[in-house]
């Protein structure tokens, strides 16, 4: 007899279990980051300032350990990490080029020199190129307005930027194997 009305099969679903990502304890690096703050939940931001002074960025993994360690609630720690710019949850390209837009840098040209670079890198604010040498990235000011406008690549502060020279600029930084971000 067939099945009538509304009740349907339903089908077993297939998961696969894939295994606590948090079983093996944390690195040692990171425990050491982590001692000095147990019982406090008050300093998320210099917690996460130091991991990602440790790997670059935020693993998720690390914040899973932190927020398991230290009993701060995962969502919270998300929370706070979102809510400022200064982190990014990944990898960082070897050199990181912050271009300025703050006022002056703005009306110096500051959208020009950054549709440039996007241009020349094939990526956007806030993205690494896929081969992970640069990472691009807008800040409100770098206080160095009489030089507008402004970008540091790396650790270099380049003034007076036209998108002209970027292309010069980014090759003279191509050639650097060994520098920059580890």
């Amino acid at each position: 007899m067939a099945q009538t009305g509304t009740a349907q099969q339903t089908r077993p679903r297939k998961t696969m279990y894939l295994g606590d990502p948090l079983a093996e304890p944390p690195p040692l690096q990171l425990l050491e980051i982590l001692e000095p703050y147990r019982g406090r939940h008050d300093v998320v931001v210099a917690l996460l300032q130091q991991i990602q002074d440790l790997y670059g960025y935020l693993p998720e993994r690390s914040l899973r350990y932190a927020a398991r360690e230290l009993g701060i609630p995962l969502p919270r720690i998300y929370g706070v990490a979102t809510f400022y710019n200064q982190f990014c949850f990944t990898p960082p390209g070897r050199f990181i080029i912050q271009v300025c837009r703050g006022t002056a840098c703005h009306v110096a040209g500051s959208g020009r020199l950054l549709a440039a670079i996007e241009s020349s890198l094939g990526v956007g604010e806030d993205e690494s190129t896929p081969d992970g040498l640069f990472t691009l990235r807008t800040v409100a000011c770098l206080g160095c307005c009489s030089l507008a406008p402004v970008i540091v690549l790396g650790r270099d502060v380049h003034g007076a930027m036209v998108p002209a020279r970027v292309e010069a600029l980014l090759a003279g930084y191509r050639a650097r194997p060994n520098e920059g971000v580890p």
